[in-house]
């Protein structure tokens, strides 16, 4: 039997060079934006602050120290604030995922007219990761509870130490299931949602009847997309690491001329530092993102074949390979 996702490692090159070339810089730009949402998965962890001393008083008078209210207030509001900014990131990146799916199988990069198009099946993904990963947070908040809660309220910590290491196999599976399903819900059940323009669970019901009698076939795409993730990173890395080299020699030489003239301890000094400091992450995040333009256009367009390869009817890139398996370019 042979495994498709061994024979698309060749071909997504194929789809990914013709899609990327010839290189147009506003195109390549809209897909960085793309990319800066749905690249790189953000998680906002909770944090629970335990108040009371180790003799079990919680009275306010035992505190050893009390914090101003305008300090807890502004604690609070930057703590809603970053919770704010980390939803909607996670809701544009949901719509952001559609978007990037309808540019790939059309050929064409269309922010605007593929968001309007998609954006409420991208509201229905964002409350599926919702629902799938808060009770992964709970679940991980509480295992460090085991270990946290009784160092700092001063109880004997060998019962719940014990249960935290007989939990480190349970919350690792645990986290497995969750990455499986969520990257299969990104990069399998997002395209059936678009291919039958339907909702999260009921791309998913399609999807599961293939996994079960196509096993073989995904659990091969798993392994190797893996390892092609890996490598993409690693090779996407270095060519950032070695951009970040050429810049950083023309900053450490502005540094050096301030220092010489005006002190880096100076005003003046201190503001050029914040400048170069500031400009220079500016241009390595540009720098990263466009990086990794052609590495999640290649994994995705990957996934595609493989899913179109494994089942005809969940094919939604019909129009962008050869058909009846004829050798040649890749068509728009």
């Amino acid at each position: 039997m042979a495994l498709h996702a061994v024979e698309n490692v060749e071909e997504a090159f194929s789809v990914t060079r013709e899609f990327l070339t010839p290189i147009d810089v506003r195109r390549w730009l809209k897909l960085a934006l793309v990319v800066f949402f749905v690249g790189s998965g953000v998680s906002f962890p909770t944090a629970q602050f335990n108040t009371s001393t180790p003799a079990g008083d919680v009275s306010n008078g035992d505190l050893p120290f009390s914090l101003p209210i305008d300090v807890v207030t502004l604690a609070v509001v930057l703590v809603a604030t970053g919770l704010l900014l980390g939803g909607l990131f996670a809701l544009i990146g949901a719509v952001m995922e559609f978007v990037l799916i309808e540019s790939l199988r059309t050929g064409e990069v269309s922010l605007r007219r593929h968001w309007r198009r998609r954006w409420r099946q991208g509201l229905r993904l964002f409350g599926f990761r919702i629902a799938i990963g808060l009770p992964m947070i709970a679940l991980f908040a509480g295992w460090l509870a085991l270990l946290i809660v009784p160092i700092l309220t001063g109880r004997d910590p060998t019962i719940p130490a014990t249960a935290f290491l007989v939990g480190i196999p349970v919350v690792f599976l645990i986290g497995v299931l969750y990455a499986l399903v969520s990257g299969l819900t990104t990069v399998f059940v997002v395209p059936l949602m678009i291919e039958a323009d339907s909702g999260v669970l009921a791309a998913w019901r399609r999807l599961w009847g293939s996994i079960k009698t196509a096993w073989k076939q995904y659990l091969a795409y798993v392994v190797i997309a893996f390892l092609l993730t890996v490598a993409a990173g690693i090779i996407a890395s270095i060519v950032v690491g070695l951009i970040a080299i050429v810049f950083l020699i023309p900053v450490l030489i502005v540094a050096a001329i301030t220092h010489v003239t005006v002190s880096l301890s100076s005003t003046v000094g201190i503001v050029v530092l914040v400048a170069l400091v500031l400009l220079f992450g500016l241009l390595m995040l540009v720098i990263g993102t466009l990086a990794q333009v052609p590495v999640v256009t290649y994994l995705r367009y990957y996934a595609l074949l493989v899913l179109g390869d494994i089942e005809e009817s969940f094919d939604v890139l019909s129009d962008r390979h050869p058909s009846g398996g004829e050798p040649g370019p890749m068509t728009r």
